[in-house]
């Protein structure tokens, strides 16, 4: 591999270029996943640590679309495939095993199958929380899975969560993530309507936080599941070793966002994008053009908040400081990979995982698309 450095805003850019991967005209994709093999595993590292990244390699090729990633503590994870609605079980090794599909999802526009979630008692219930699309709606859904690790998604194993979220063509929202105070989180995006999001009463363009029966969440601003309101399509969320939590989300022509949520914070969609220190709304802790970002998923690993950026074709990571506030940003692998969509941090804190998202209808699939990468820290 090679390695590029260059300075952008003032600060120390990166871009590593793996071999092989050029801009050459797409190929078609293999028809099954394939892997790479897994280095041997680090000690876990403690609060505080801070890494840097190091050489990123391919753990699986051949995926169409995956999305959600939810870490077994074993170190493998689930991932699910939004356009076939699939959910697989892939290992440190990069062996892939599906486990099964959910029905009832309707992958159209930006929809399908997205976020995975393992509730907080996964060792002994077992039970996987995922995020869809319907026929009428995006809702939230619980399976059981067997105790062999399979999943029988069928309709009469699904018990609903959240039902309700508008869905459109697109701006779906779709992350889901358990906090550390034990509730569920979940991303939802204003369908393209705008001014709903705005709009208490509405569950579009807002940060949920629920029980894992989907009741409103103990504490929540306004004693129902929304937790922030003013979002249009936020699909990142993580926590730092603090318990802050920050968001990232689309703009529409101008700025993407990172915001740092606070409970019952109006983050200014559609009167807002960006930072414009309006009164009543709260500014992100972090911006980009729109151009340079389209920011998906996003992560707290080794002392930054990595976020993949979907137009801009790159990783950002962003240096987390004492306050919550962010540093300047580092970019990795721009025009590399193609479109980053999802991230998120191992078990042991020493490596990210992230997914491409070439193949759904907005990229340009290449020759192993879509892939998940591994790059470790240290």
């Amino acid at each position: 591999m090679r390695s590029l450095t260059r300075s952008v805003a003032g600060a120390a850019l990166v871009l590593v270029v793996a071999a092989g991967c050029s801009a050459e005209p797409p190929s078609p994709p293999p028809a099954t996943p394939t892997a790479t093999p897994e280095a041997a595993p680090s000690a876990p590292v403690t609060p505080g640590t801070v890494l840097n990244p190091g050489e990123p390699r391919e753990l699986v090729t051949g995926m169409e679309v995956p999305w959600g990633i939810a870490f077994l503590p074993d170190g493998s994870a689930l991932v699910t495939q939004r356009i076939p609605a699939t959910i697989s079980r892939v290992d440190p090794d990069g062996r892939v095993t599906e486990l099964g599909r959910v029905e009832g999802v309707t992958p159209t526009g930006e929809g399908g199958l997205l976020g995975i979630a393992l509730s907080p008692g996964y060792a002994t219930d077992r039970t996987v929380f995922v995020m869809f699309t319907t026929s009428n709606d995006n809702r939230v859904v619980k399976i059981v899975a067997n105790p062999d690790g399979t999943i029988d998604g069928s309709r009469g194993n699904q018990q609903e969560v959240v039902t309700g979220i508008t869905k459109g063509g697109n701006h779906d929202g779709g992350r889901l993530a358990f906090g550390p105070d034990g509730y569920l989180y979940i991303t939802a995006g204003e369908a393209g309507r705008g001014d709903p999001a705005q709009d208490r009463d509405d569950l579009g363009g807002k940060i949920l936080r629920v029980t894992a029966d989907g009741a409103p969440a103990p504490g929540n601003p306004f004693g129902t599941p929304v937790y922030t309101l003013g979002h249009r399509n936020p699909q990142g969320l993580a926590w730092d070793p603090s318990g802050r939590l920050y968001a990232a989300e689309f703009g529409q022509n101008n700025l993407d966002e990172i915001n740092l949520l606070q409970p019952g914070g109006n983050y200014g969609w559609p009167e807002v994008e960006g930072q414009e220190g309006r009164d009543g709304f709260l500014d992100p802790v972090a911006q980009q053009p729109v151009r340079n970002a389209s920011w998906s998923g996003l992560t707290y690993a080794g002392g930054s908040l990595y976020a993949g950026a979907l137009r801009g074709e790159r990783l950002f990571r962003y240096p987390v400081n004492a306050d919550g506030g962010l540093g300047e940003p580092q970019v990795l692998f721009e025009d590399v990979y193609g479109r980053i969509r999802t991230v998120a941090t191992t078990p042991d804190g020493r490596a990210i995982w992230f997914t491409t998202s070439n193949r759904d209808g907005r990229g340009d699939p290449r020759d192993g698309d879509d892939r998940i990468i591994v790059l470790p820290l240290s």
